[in-house]
């Protein structure tokens, strides 16, 4: 599936390729909160990193995704990047050198409609600011950490992988 997506002011715009494009994690660590900016968590989907081109290189920026080191849960730098647009702030998509093969765009980026994804994973519910409300219930799994699949196995065993 072709994906469009762009930051806000529209000075970067990009496309690419994705197998698995149901926006189903939300990532409530503290990181993907503050740099996001969206309910207080992250979304995004996974697709692949020789489709993508950009419009506006220019105008990218990363700085370093962060991670909660297990020993004393502060967070640390990882060798993951996190793009976004230096001149109005949106981010993008992150992209991590230990998984060449993929870029990781996030939803709240991405223009093209997205299917509806039929189960929402919480993750990093550690993590969580006091003040959100995480949905429970039926269509809601929730993992204080990382989930027990990746993109690619979620999508499959939901029947969900598209061309």
């Amino acid at each position: 599936m072709k994906i469009e997506g762009s930051c806000y002011c529209g000075a970067v715009s990009y496309t690419a390729e994705t197998h698995t494009p149901y926006p189903y994690l939300h990532c409530y660590c503290s990181f993907c909160r503050k740099t996001g900016g969206s309910g207080g968590y992250g979304i995004n989907i996974m697709a692949m990193a020789k489709s993508l081109s950009v419009n506006g290189e220019e105008y990218l920026e990363y700085h370093h995704g962060m991670e909660h080191d297990p020993d004393t849960d502060e967070l640390k730098e990882n060798e993951n990047h996190r793009y976004f647009c230096r001149q109005c702030g949106s981010p993008l998509w992150a992209h991590d050198p230990r998984w060449s093969k993929w870029f990781y765009p996030f939803a709240s980026s991405i223009s093209t409609t997205l299917p509806k994804s039929p189960e929402i994973v919480h993750i990093m519910l550690d993590f969580a600011a006091p003040w959100i409300e995480v949905p429970s219930g039926e269509g809601h799994r929730h993992f204080q950490r990382y989930p027990d699949e990746s993109i690619e196995q979620w999508h499959k065993r939901h029947d969900l992988l598209v061309d």
